[in-house]
Order: structure tokens, then C-alpha cells, then sequence
């Protein structure tokens, strides 16, 4: 980006990601202040954009490509990012729902789960985040503490963990909670299949399905 030269929205998407991806801070708030000035809309930026380039991030992290270090940075690209977006996010926009996550017993990955709950947030979502090898039982609790939740999503990395998105189900059912909340799964290992056996209503496999699958489970297009 030289001069005045006003570049598509597409392009500005992609500097975004690219800057998160490569955790360059100079080029994530050009890009970002370039989305402002063309009137681009925060949330879509901060979607199609920074989380799209997060998305990447977690997926070399997930095949050992990135390390630890190399997400960090990205993290703090991408909240530098957020920073000049957020003031520009609507305000008017009714929040579609309460989505209860967190990473099942035994499964301690959670870079997958955090850059869906930041996708869910950019979309209006309020997002509970019960973080990492949360037992059924705490599933369970704060759906009672809270009164209302709407979506119970769910992530595992493993194949050794996944079975603890079953367990989450029958704790549901033996509290009568099953059919007040909408149950979301994804992960690695996760597939439709899995997701129908268990009787989950939605899969997502990846973020970016992730957030269509939860307006869809909750009515919103």
C-alpha cells in the first residue's frame, strides 16, 4: 500500500492476514487503518482479515510448522489489529447468542478454540471461555450459573479426548439441559459422523464454519 493508491477490499483481507500470519505489527495497522478509511465493515475485516490470518496460524501450529514463539507473536499482531478495529464495530447489532467453550477432560490444545472465540466474538457472540480439559461437570455448572445459554461448543484435538464430547452430552441429558442449549463440535479428529453418533447438532471443521454453523444453530443468517 503506496501513496493513495485505493486498493479493493480482497486486498486489504489479505494484508491483514498476511500480517497477522507473519506477525509483522508495521504492515497489521497500515492494513487495518486502510479498512477504516475505505469504509470497509470492522467485523468483515476482522473476519475475512486478522482471523482468517490467526486460522493459518493455528493450523502450522497444529502441523508443527509454528512453534509457541511464532503464535505469540501472531497473538500480539493480531490484538494490534483489533485495537484499531474495535472502536469501528457496530453497536446496533443485537448479540445472536451466549456460546458456552471449552476443551474437553484430558485434551489440553486450545489455539483452534481461541481463534474460533475471537471469529464468534467479531460476530456478535458472547462467548464463555471454560478454557482447556474442562470436565463435563463444569459444562454442566455454569450452564446453571449462567441461566441462559444458548450453544455448548466443545473442541479436542485428540482422538483419545473426543469421547469426552459424549460425556458432556449425557451430563446434559441426566441434568434436563439437553434440549435447552444447541451442542457445537469441532477439532482434528472430529468428523460429521462423530458428531451425528454422539447427537451433537452441528460440526464445524474449521472457524470460519464455525461461526456460520453457530448463527445457523441459532437461527441467524
Amino acid at each position: 500500500m503506496k501513496g493513495d493508491m485505493k486498493m479493493s477490499k480482497e486486498a486489504i483481507f489479505k494484508q491483514l492476514s498476511h500480517a497477522v500470519f507473519d506477525g509483522d505489527d508495521d504492515l497489521v495497522v497500515e492494513a487495518a487503518e486502510a479498512a477504516i478509511k475505505e469504509g470497509i465493515d470492522a467485523t468483515e475485516a476482522i473476519i475475512e482479515g486478522l482471523a482468517a490470518g490467526m486460522t493459518k496460524v493455528g493450523e502450522y501450529y497444529e502441523k508443527q510448522k509454528y512453534f509457541l514463539p511464532e503464535v505469540i507473536i501472531s497473538a500480539e499482531t493480531f490484538k494490534q489489529g483489533i485495537k484499531i478495529l474495535e472502536p469501528h464495530l457496530s453497536k446496533d447489532i443485537a448479540s445472536p447468542g451466549t456460546v458456552l467453550m471449552g476443551t474437553v477432560i484430558s485434551d489440553v490444545h486450545d489455539i483452534g478454540k481461541n481463534i474460533v472465540i475471537i471469529m464468534l466474538s467479531a460476530s456478535g457472540f458472547k462467548v464463555i471461555d471454560l478454557g482447556k480439559d474442562v470436565p463435563p461437570e463444569a459444562f454442566v455448572n455454569k450452564i446453571k450459573e449462567v441461566g441462559k445459554v444458548d450453544i455448548v461448543a466443545m473442541s479436542a484435538l485428540m482422538t483419545t479426548s473426543m469421547m469426552g464430547m459424549q460425556d458432556v452430552v449425557e451430563a446434559l441429558k441426566k441434568e434436563g439441559l439437553r434440549d435447552k442449549v444447541k451442542i457445537m463440535v469441532g477439532g482434528a479428529p472430529v468428523s460429521q459422523r462423530f458428531t451425528d453418533d454422539i447427537g451433537a447438532d452441528g460440526y464445524a471443521g474449521d472457524a470460519v464454519e464455525g461461526v456460520r454453523v453457530a448463527k445457523r444453530l441459532v437461527g441467524v443468517q
